[in-house]
């Protein structure tokens, strides 16, 4: 799909999706609770359809209702054999895996190549440390285990997902468990609103420090009504515009959010006020659209830019590659990028989505001011479905080529 932007200024207000960082973790937990729960409200993206099939897969019961699911609990660890498809997403992949090793059958997860080639070092040197079976396939990853309650060593400096799939897992292992996270831990934000959803679901981990998590086993997780609140990263681009003059205002977003791209407000204005250094290591999805804000305000430097290599796409570099199109320059190094101080202008060339929503939101924004063609703009359905629809209620002139 290729859409063209026209350069103009938006204008009014719009309702900011709900999280599907949260999503993803309000359905684990009402997947894993006895008894029938409603999680709403639900943007019906191609990653929380994807969380979902999976966890029918696993045997709970999901069908929408009142602009939600409604989800009936199971019991993973006496799930038969199955195959889940994770689609394009890494969350449900590493937060289901662990799930797949409670019953002791042969289980397959399946995805896109790009998916399946991401790192997953923390679960493989579990498996090969615990005598399971862990195989990457050109069908899939095959896995085979019977996790059991115990103690854990993960590194926290690959990403924070690992532990939430873990944690999920092991809170239905019979017996105590613990987590102890090798510093530094990236992403920690995420791993705060794991335990958010977790504890307000009736399993309560203890965090006695930083680095240590007790899990205390035997499920009891419970159902009932769960609202999903506002997503900061898919409001960041709306955000992004309001803070470049546009005005545009977001509803329905948690002041007082776990979240780490709530951060995106704080970096946006240093970045306009020339307070130019971001980093990005509790919240690598705001790279991309801080790259396009910085270009749009006269340069940026982020820092803590490592794992974005490992994303949907290499983000750091083909974000660079883009902007490049736009008369900007991005020198992107190991943990760094830096974005020159170029007025952008309108791009000679179309502009490539590299398969990657939040590049393509990103570019969007960007292209607000100089107008261009983006290649690829069906990547929003990964995780905003409804993205395009709300630039064109805000005034965006949007037209699908």
């Amino acid at each position: 799909m290729r859409v063209r932007i026209e350069p103009g200024s938006l204008r009014g207000t719009t309702a900011a999706p709900p999280s599907k960082s949260m999503a993803h973790r309000m359905l684990l937990c009402a997947a894993l609770a006895e008894g029938e729960s409603l999680v709403h409200p639900i943007e019906l993206s191609e990653d929380i359809l994807a969380t979902s099939d999976g966890l029918r897969a696993l045997g709970a019961g999901i069908r929408e209702e009142d602009g939600g699911l409604r989800v009936t609990g199971c019991r993973p660890e006496e799930a038969g054999s199955a195959e889940l498809n994770c689609r394009e997403s890494g969350s449900t992949l590493r937060f289901l895996l662990p799930l797949c090793l409670l019953g002791g059958k042969e289980m397959t997860l399946t995805g896109s190549e790009r998916l399946l080639g991401r790192p997953l070092e923390v679960y493989e040197k579990l498996c090969a440390e615990r005598g399971f079976r862990l195989e990457r396939g050109p069908r899939g990853i095959r896995v085979q285990g019977r996790l059991a309650a115990g103690e854990y060593t993960v590194r926290g400096d690959l990403s924070s997902q690992f532990i939430t799939g873990l944690a999920y897992a092991l809170s239905l292992a019979e017996g105590e468990s613990r987590i102890r996270i090798l510093p530094p831990i990236e992403s920690g934000p995420y791993l705060d609103m794991t335990l958010e959803a977790m504890n307000g679901s009736g399993v309560r981990i203890l965090r006695p420090e930083p680095e240590t998590l007790v899990i205390p086993g035997g499920g009891g997780f419970r159902s009932g009504e769960k609202t999903v609140e506002g997503d900061w990263s898919n409001a960041a681009f709306f955000e992004a515009l309001a803070a470049a003059g546009d005005p545009v205002r977001v509803t329905g977003l948690w002041e007082d959010s776990l979240q780490g791209d709530r951060v995106c407000r704080e970096y946006f204005r240093r970045i306009r006020e020339g307070n130019a250094a971001a980093d990005v290591t509790d919240c690598p999805d705001l790279a991309p659209v801080l790259m396009a804000f910085a270009a749009m305000s006269g340069g940026a430097r982020l820092t803590g830019t490592r794992r974005l290599r490992f994303k949907e796409s290499d983000r750091g570099t083909v974000m660079a590659e883009e902007l490049e199109k736009f008369g900007v320059r991005a020198a992107v190094d190991e943990n760094e990028i830096r974005i020159g101080g170029e007025h952008p202008h309108a791009p000679a060339e179309v502009l490539q989505g590299h398969n990657d929503h939040r590049i393509v939101m990103a570019l969007a924004v960007l292209c607000t001011r100089t107008g261009g063609v983006i290649e690829g703009a069906e990547a929003v359905r990964k995780s905003f479905p409804g993205f395009w629809d709300a630039m064109k209620a805000l005034g965006a002139g949007v037209t699908v080529l």
